[in-house]
């Protein structure tokens, strides 16, 4: 086995702490720090995981020199520690979204270019288990040409600053995944509602138009609670078949046209680990490690991440402006 890697982690929030599980308990990895602003928490993190705790990311950066840096910090204030970490030409994998503003994604994308740098970013629902089987289905033309695809989930709020944080700091997932499976969409139409906190949009609904000519639906909600059975949908429909994955990580029903009988997938009595939606991230690390030693791009680039933002603000425009968008 080749030299661990050694990994920071930048972040000491509830997700932040699957980032130090993951990295500390490889064996191809070795946990050398963790980043955080206020420094008891900081340092009982990284005590916990057997790194060392830092309040300054250029200290962290002198002292551990890690080989590569990942970023788990609250959803609106990602941009300014990112930045500083490209400038430095450190190799990244940051969680979503990738900022709030396109002019800041533009920026990002801008210094990772300049220094010729890994810049991954983790949108791990791609890597369940359903997605992958029904990825691997779509792509051998089981269900014939897509003529509509469905995305809804909803739970418990994460409120921010911004009006939209259900829409491009959760609903991300639902963009990035429909384009996963469906390919690019071409416009958006939206509906939204502030019902419930005014000035805050906690539910929407957007129906979607494929370059492919497919149609598609996106209902995502902080109205609702991840308690629920069935928090989470999605419905790929096309001319030969259907794929309907069920709460990410539960269930995969492939169904043919005409036909009573249906292929379904579900994790086996053992198989934790394809069951549970935090491995989903563990496995995501798995492509993001091999393609960082093989010196390959990120299996999903940042990119990725901006590309989610255009939508939203297509979205958002589309709601204001009461019109059909094209991105």
């Amino acid at each position: 086995m080749s030299t661990p890697l050694k990994i920071a982690v930048v972040g000491t929030g509830g997700w932040a702490q699957q980032h130090a599980r993951i990295f500390s308990r490889r064996h191809d990895t070795d946990l050398v720090a963790i980043v955080g602003r206020n420094a008891e928490r900081t340092h009982e993190r990284a005590a916990a995981y057997g790194a060392r705790g830092y309040t300054d990311i250029d200290q962290m950066l002198d002292q551990a020199q890690p080989d590569l840096v990942t970023v788990c910090l609250p959803n609106e204030v990602h941009y300014e520690p990112t930045l500083q970490l490209l400038k430095r030409g450190i190799p990244l994998l940051v969680e979503k979204p990738l900022v709030f503003d396109l002019t800041e994604a533009d920026a990002l994308l801008a210094e990772a270019e300049r220094q010729d740098t890994f810049f991954a970013i983790n949108l791990n629902h791609r890597y369940a288990e359903p997605v992958q089987r029904a990825k691997a289905a779509i792509d051998a033309g089981v269900l014939g040409d897509i003529v509509f695809a469905t995305w809804r989930f909803g739970g418990e709020p994460n409120f921010g600053t911004s009006p939209h944080a259900n829409l491009i700091e959760t609903q991300v997932h639902g963009l990035d995944m429909l384009e996963h499976l469906c390919g690019p969409i071409a416009s958006v139409m939206a509906q939204m509602t502030d019902m419930t906190r005014p000035g805050t949009y906690t539910t929407l609904a957007a129906a979607l138009e494929f370059a492919n000519g497919a149609v598609g639906s996106l209902v995502g909600s902080y109205d609702s609670s991840y308690t629920y059975p069935g928090t989470q949908l999605i419905e790929v429909n096309g001319t030969r078949g259907r794929a309907l994955i069920e709460d990410t990580v539960r269930r995969l029903t492939l169904s043919a046209a005409g036909d009573e009988t249906h292929r379904v997938w579900e994790a086996g009595y053992f198989n934790d680990e394809a069951r549970t939606f935090e491995y989903t991230f563990d496995r995501h690390v798995d492509a993001v490690l091999d393609a960082f030693r093989a010196g390959e791009p990120p299996p999903v680039h940042a990119r990725a991440g901006r590309r989610a933002l255009v939508l939203a603000k297509a979205i958002i425009r589309s709601y204001d402006e009461g019109v059909r968008v094209k991105v």
